[in-house]
């Protein structure tokens, strides 16, 4: 299938982390002029989420460069793994994790969806996780939650705009995924699995889908969601 995105400019943030990086090499596969940013320098576009004048700066620099932003992938926070288990309960230690996560998300939405109206177009992905339908990592949980809230409230005021968010929620992501799907657990994934259901979703072909959040993997086993 022709996902349509060649030509495409697409701003990858956390274009250097293991989802991020494969998000850059597919869409780049599929012809879009993709756009890694990061804190570091090494990389497309020097950006860091937490900061509005860094995130305004390099949307500015975009717009400079192509004239316009296609679409935006939002996948820069450290795993949830290596958020440090002792402080999980910590006020602190949660509010910066949603910090990193969800009100970065936010502040790059922010940022491209004055862009997106003016063009009428626009597909905005967020990476969230499967464990925020899980207890047992607050931090974790409640930053991915937020994500996933943030961008069914972004998504629902730009209702027949003509832009699309949704968010995705990987399992573990890993290049040698599991193939057992324990009960109460959820499915392992390879970085390009991921990578491949958010070009979907950044893709004309997606056009019908707005306000959703879909699991990548097998969605915790034994659980229902609504």
């Amino acid at each position: 299938m022709d996902l349509e995105l060649d030509g495409k400019i697409v701003l990858v943030v956390g274009g250097t982390g293991l989802i991020g990086s494969a998000v850059v090499r597919c869409l780049r596969a599929e012809g879009a002029i993709a756009i890694s940013a990061a804190r570091s320098a090494s990389t497309d576009l020097q950006l860091d989420a937490s900061d509005e004048h860094s995130v305004q700066a390099g949307i500015q620099q975009v717009m400079d460069m192509h004239g316009r932003i296609d679409g935006l992938v939002h996948a820069a926070a450290p795993s949830a793994r290596t958020l440090d288990p002792a402080g999980n309960s910590d006020p602190a230690r949660v509010m910066e994790a949603v910090q990193g996560k969800a009100l970065g998300f936010l502040r790059m939405a922010n940022a491209v969806l004055p862009h997106m109206r003016a063009a009428g177009s626009g597909r905005i992905v967020g990476v969230s996780g499967q464990n925020a339908l899980v207890t047992g990592n607050i931090a974790g949980s409640v930053r991915n939650g937020a994500l996933i809230t943030i961008a069914k409230h972004l998504a629902d005021e730009h209702a027949g705009t003509g832009i699309g968010i949704n968010t995705v929620s990987p399992g573990i992501v890993s290049e040698h995924p599991a193939t057992s799907v324990a009960p109460g657990g959820f499915g392992d994934t390879t970085p390009t699995q991921v990578a491949e259901v958010i070009a979907f979703l950044l893709s004309p072909r997606a056009a019908g889908l707005s306000g959703e959040s879909m699991a990548i993997g097998h969605r915790v086993r034994g659980v229902v969601s609504m």
